[in-house]
């Protein structure tokens, strides 16, 4: 079944319990594709997107950020948009009464693969052309690996909740205490 298309209704005009995951909200992306999780699938988490606030920012990231990367590279689907606290948890390993302070729980975040566009060089594209973000992170690139381990995360705030930070980071593995930590600029790891 064919949704509507809503990729030009304004943010404001948006509401979860109007919408059918069928629903274009963005130029080259449907409602649903902002809340598949394999890992939720397969654990039987639910992973929908709960209100208003957070339908908003996901359909803001994805007509700001996965609009334009697919406008570019293609065909892809993101790794991971909206991630419910449940489905966080199971991910990081938390206990249930853990609650994550991640961008993608409130629908602020994305983590990009395309299989045609080298890691490093996705997150560089990324950092050089979308008009705006709060974060870019090139995350666990390692070029022994192969040019597309790792991912990108993006994030981009919604309109009206501040600044955008623009930073560009990578999460790589320190070499003097072998754990992951962020570091400045986009780089492989190296350790």
């Amino acid at each position: 079944m064919a949704g509507r298309d809503l990729s030009s209704t304004p943010l404001a005009q948006l509401r979860i319990a109007e919408l059918d995951p069928q629903d274009r909200i963005a130029k080259y992306f449907l409602l649903y594709e902002l809340t598949v999780s394999e890992t939720a699938d397969r654990q039987r988490i639910a992973n929908r997107i709960p209100d208003d606030k957070v339908l908003r920012s996901a359909v803001h990231l994805a007509r700001q950020v996965l609009d334009p990367m697919r406008e570019a590279f293609g065909g892809f689907t993101p790794n991971s948009v909206f991630r419910s606290q449940a489905l966080e948890r199971s991910l990081k390993g938390k206990p249930s009464s853990w609650i994550s302070t991640s961008q993608h729980t409130e629908g602020r975040a994305c983590d990009v693969e395309i299989v045609a566009k080298p890691t490093l060089e996705l997150a560089r594209w990324a950092s050089s052309t979308l008009a705006d973000f709060d974060q870019i992170i090139c995350e666990c690139y390692d070029p022994r690996k192969g040019p597309n381990s790792g991912w990108v995360h993006v994030s981009l705030l919604p309109p009206g909740a501040g600044r955008n930070r623009r930073q560009v980071l990578s999460y790589v593995v320190d070499a003097a205490s072998g754990r992951l930590v962020y570091v400045d600029g986009l780089r492989p790891n190296e350790a």
